[in-house]
Parts: structure tokens; C-alpha cells; sequence
């Protein structure tokens, strides 16, 4: 396997819009092409200055259920299905302007930003990507839930996640993929985001949601699905390898190894991606909030 490559932009600025999840309000965000040693940055058109916040573990926030950033009093919100496309299709440098904080949510899933940046077109630029190689193992747990990196075989990067929802509809499910733009285009990026009947109701009596249906993403009661149709059998655990890609894009490079999940979630996944920056195994070079 090539050890090597050259880091990647988008060739023309392409944008996605849709509602936002939690906001409810309509959000359009654009990809635009970026330097070689940009990294991914968002861009809050919606505030004075237009500030940016880089797609760093440094600028992660802890806000239950999702991935969000902030950087100077600025931030973004639910950006881990923007950051699993850009991550998955190995587009290093890119501008994501937004003019709200909240990404749209759209069906879900990352699909609807792969297809954008694939008609984008893809440019390749005159600078190495930065690599970080797991050289032993490194392990995150909390309550019984644990992600680990250890060593690849093969000097790739393979994802494993194992699901456990043994007393709903939803079941176990394990899948491992190595991952690559084509492993990740077909088999995990139309995976969509996925929540119990209760979770749902709960949030909806807080006033969240309040223009998304259960067709707009998985919401499972007794016997599924609810007014939904799954993409794949095993979508569930499809997305939540989805979600693993969008926040281990968090350590700015690429990551050689091996990871393997049980019942993790976005806040162990970037613990995971803290442990290997403060190891020294990272050598991305970030953009770090003043």
C-alpha cells in the first residue's frame, strides 16, 4: 500500500442547504477550495468579522449527542456528518461557510455532502498530507463504553464498531471496514442518524425538532423503524462508524491503525483522538484558537 500522498482540495465551490435539526431553521452551508496546509475550517458568515474556527480536537466542546467546535467565543454545531465527508473522501484543505451555527441535518446522514463535493471535483495539491502512525495501544473507556487504537497490519486504517441495543428493535451489530473514499462512499456515507421512540418524544416535548418527522431520519419503536425504510440492514452500526470518521478527522491528519468501538460515542471518540495528540503520535499541523 502507498504510505504516501499529497493533500487534497475541492475544485469549485459547491453548497448544501437544508433545516437544522435542533434550531429548525433553514442553513446553507458552501464548500470552497482551500490552500495546501489550510485544513478544514468553518466559517461563520452569519457574524461580525466572519470568524473561523479550525476543524481541531483543540476547539472540540462537550454538548451531549453530537460533535460541536468553538474558537474565540465562536462556534459550530452538529458537525460530524460535514466532517465524516470531508474526512471519508480525504478533502484536507476546505472552507465550510456557514450562516448559522448549526449544520443542516438534511436525511441524516453524510450522502448529500459526499454528492456536492464529488460534483465539487477534486484537485490534488503540491504539499505531503501529514500522517500520524499508532505505534502501541492506546484505549478510552467511560461506564463500560471503550474505543481503542492499536497498530494496522497493513499500514492502512481499519474502523470496527460493535452495537449494543440487545433490549430494543435495534439489536447488536458489529462491522469492521477499512477505510478508504470508495469503503466509505458506498458502505457507510448514506448511513443516517438513528434514536429510539422515547429519545425522540423526549426531545420534541423540549421543544427540539420541531421540523423534522420520523421520515426524516431513523426513529425506532418496538418493531423498527418508525414511517421509515432501512437503508441497510445494519445501518445503525454503519453510522455509527460514519460518526467515527467525522470525529477522528478531529486530529488534523491522517491516522494509520486500527480502531476499535464498543458503545462508543463522539466523546470518547475524541478522547481517543486527545490521547494520540498528547502522545506525540499526531503530527498534524492545526490552526489553534488565540
Amino acid at each position: 500500500m502507498d504510505t504516501t500522498r499529497k493533500q487534497c482540495t475541492i475544485a469549485e465551490a459547491v453548497s448544501v442547504e437544508g433545516v437544522g435539526y435542533w434550531s429548525g431553521r433553514d442553513i446553507r452551508v458552501e464548500f470552497r477550495p482551500a490552500d495546501a496546509d489550510t485544513g478544514l475550517v468553518f466559517v461563520r458568515e452569519d457574524l461580525p468579522g466572519c470568524p473561523q474556527i479550525a476543524a481541531t480536537v483543540d476547539n472540540r466542546i462537550d454538548i451531549p449527542l453530537r460533535s460541536s467546535l468553538e474558537c474565540g467565543g465562536a462556534g459550530v454545531d452538529m458537525v460530524e456528518h460535514v466532517l465524516a465527508a470531508l474526512g471519508g473522501l480525504r478533502i484536507d484543505n476546505c472552507e465550510i461557510r456557514v450562516d448559522a451555527a448549526e449544520m443542516p441535518g438534511r436525511d441524516g446522514s453524510s450522502l448529500p455532502f459526499v454528492e456536492a463535493l464529488d460534483a465539487a471535483g477534486r484537485v490534488v495539491q503540491d504539499a505531503p498530507r501529514r500522517r500520524a502512525v499508532v505505534r502501541d495501544l492506546i484505549r478510552a473507556t467511560q461506564r463500560g463504553c471503550r474505543i481503542e487504537a492499536c497498530p494496522s497490519q497493513d499500514d492502512g486504517t481499519t474502523l470496527e464498531y460493535h452495537l449494543d441495543y440487545a433490549d430494543t428493535s435495534i439489536g447488536r451489530q458489529s462491522m469492521r471496514l477499512v477505510l478508504t473514499p470508495e469503503t466509505f462512499r458506498r458502505e457507510l456515507a448514506p448511513s443516517r442518524t438513528f434514536l429510539l421512540e422515547a429519545e425522540a418524544r423526549r426531545l420534541m416535548a423540549q421543544g427540539l425538532g420541531r421540523r423534522a418527522s420520523f421520515r426524516d431520519l431513523l426513529v425506532f419503536g418496538p418493531d423498527g423503524p418508525i414511517d421509515n425504510t432501512l437503508r441497510f440492514p445494519d445501518e445503525c452500526v454503519r453510522h455509527k462508524l460514519l460518526d467515527m470518521v467525522g470525529d477522528l478527522t478531529l486530529a488534523g491528519c491522517d491516522l494509520i491503525g486500527c480502531f476499535t468501538a464498543w458503545r462508543s460515542g463522539h466523546h470518547l471518540n475524541a478522547q481517543l483522538v486527545r490521547m494520540l495528540v498528547a502522545k506525540g503520535q499526531s503530527i498534524g499541523r492545526y490552526r489553534r484558537c488565540a
